[in-house]
């Protein structure tokens, strides 16, 4: 399962990398869906983009 941990700093790379998984209204930043198998190399460009190391897998 995918997460946003309480390290985001709302820059806004994860919304911007794969806009149809994140996206930003305020600090953190949101998840809006569970990555598909079809979406999780993008969903992994994003978290490894990540320069806070916010966004997990529990």
């Amino acid at each position: 399962m995918a997460g946003i941990n309480d390290k985001c700093i709302g820059c806004g790379t994860c919304s911007l990398m794969a806009p149809e998984l994140f996206k930003m209204e305020g600090i953190p930043a949101q998840l809006i869906k569970q990555p598909t198998p079809e979406e999780k190399e993008q969903y992994d460009l994003a978290r490894g983009a990540c320069p806070a190391d916010a966004i997990e897998e529990f």
